[in-house]
């Protein structure tokens, strides 16, 4: 098997029309190609402005049968079966346009998608693709659904399928990469028992299902339309859903993934706490690594200065920040170092502080006989503030955040000479190099300025 080091998107365009298996509603799909680090979207060209949602754990809405995306007024019911196609074939990047809130269901299974993306082809893009290891075992148990990931150098799922009364249970195992889910998983439908029918259409759910999109079991029965694909088709999809649930963690991940009756409300629970992981410092390798050796005596210039990322500095919850350890995480000297102090930092949220001096050099110019200070620099403080809540990943540590962009950008009050400004982060999104957040600074508890910042970490 070939390993793709590289993102990858698509060729060109591939479009498919259908019913919504939940909804009923006739719906048009395209898989449009994406530039790097976009990760997978879903566009709703139906309503007004076309909103998106991104394929991310965060904007889970109901697992309720199958997964739901909500953002705003934005909704995408059943996403798990286009998700695992994408991530099946290792596509990281593109965009699902959609004129109804959920893609056709097709056959049930992730076959017609497939065929989509071979239509469109698939792209190898410039920047690298960054693979999630596991560290630690990770489990999650919800009603009746036990499901656990360990550490492992493959992406591997050992599941085991069952319902109520035991019937059709049902074990399969499997190593995962393009060549066994086209071949193995893909094709395996969803099904149903007879029993749940009702229910679920008194729950307002499958008003598209019919026995071309799904297989029903009735007592000992199997109704279909054709053949198992599968002696274990069951498992199989139970396989395929949770592909798709943990595509929204937005990275590949390597690890051994056992499974006992899953559940969509689960598998999400597990792709939270992946996220988690993967979000906070590896603490237990850290705690079993050999101490670093002693520096070495050295004479270097005086003007040299250390390097950011100091081993003896770390960025984790609880903990408050001086201007000396910034200066150890942060590469900014003077006159563009912009945050003072950190005051709090806790989950995905950082506070900061700059004191603004009358000694500001930039003070000299904007304006003479009026000092403000100018508001892009208020910009450059919530992105220097939220490269440092970045760091509490370790991969990221020695990294530079570069700023990137500005959106929703409100100045609402003027910065002068003896404020302290008081810049709140809260970070949105964190998905490879690339970063999000949502920052506002304060002089005495008022907002006089806020943004939503992007940034892109590189190497030191």
């Amino acid at each position: 098997m070939r390993l793709v080091l590289q993102q990858q998107t698509l060729r060109q365009p591939a479009s498919f029309s259908g019913i919504g298996l939940h909804s009923g509603n006739k719906v048009n799909m395209t898989f449009l190609p994406a530039a790097p680090n976009t990760g997978i979207r879903f566009r709703r060209v139906d309503l007004d402005g076309k909103p998106e949602i991104e394929a991310d754990v965060e904007y889970v809405n109901a697992t309720n049968r199958s997964t739901t995306l909500a953002k705003g007024n934005a909704r995408i019911h059943t996403v798990e079966h286009v998700l695992a196609a994408f991530a099946g074939v290792g596509i990281d990047n593109a965009v699902v346009e959609l004129d109804a809130n959920e893609p056709p269901i097709a056959d049930g299974s992730s076959r017609e998608y497939m065929k989509m993306i071979r239509t469109a082809g698939i792209a190898q893009q410039a920047e690298a693709r960054e693979i999630y290891d596991v560290n630690t075992p990770i489990e999650c148990e919800i009603g009746e659904s036990i499901i656990s990931i360990f550490p492992n150098e493959k992406f591997k799922i050992t599941c085991t399928s069952a319902d109520k009364k035991g019937r059709f249970t049902q074990f399969f195992s499997i190593e995962i990469n393009p060549e066994t889910w086209e071949r193995e998983i893909a094709a395996a439908r969803t099904f149903c028992f007879y029993e749940e029918i009702e229910f679920l259409i008194k729950s307002g759910l499958i008003k598209g299902g019919s026995l071309e999109n799904a297989v029903v079991i009735r007592e000992d029965a199997i109704l279909t339309t054709e053949p198992l694909r599968f002696p274990d088709e069951f498992v199989r999809h139970k396989i395929l859903d949770i592909i798709g649930d943990l595509s929204l963690v937005g990275r590949p991940i390597r690890g051994h993934i056992i499974a006992v009756k899953p559940s969509h409300q689960a598998n999400c629970e597990l792709a939270k706490q992946v996220l988690a992981q993967m979000r906070r410092p590896l603490q237990a390798a850290q705690t079993f690594a050999p101490p670093p050796p002693p520096a070495k005596p050295a004479s270097r210039p005086a003007a040299d200065v250390e390097k950011p990322g100091a081993a003896d500095i770390s960025v984790q919850d609880g903990m408050q920040l001086d201007i000396t350890q910034i200066m150890k995480i942060l590469p900014h000297r003077y006159p563009f170092l912009m945050v003072d102090k950190v005051t709090k930092i806790d989950g995905n949220t950082i506070t900061g502080v700059k004191n603004v001096s009358v000694n500001e050099p930039f003070f000299q110019g904007h304006f003479p006989n009026h000092p403000i200070m100018p508001g892009v620099l208020q910009l450059e403080a919530i992105a220097q503030v939220a490269g440092i809540l970045m760091l509490k990943q370790i991969e990221n540590f020695g990294r530079l955040a570069y700023f990137m962009a500005a959106e929703n950008v409100k100045w609402r009050k003027p910065v002068r000479p003896g404020d302290t400004l008081i810049i709140n982060v809260e970070l949105t999104k964190a998905r490879g190099k690339i970063g999000k957040a949502k920052g506002v600074c304060l002089v005495d508890g008022e907002a006089v300025s806020e943004a939503d910042v992007t940034f892109m970490l590189i190497d030191a």
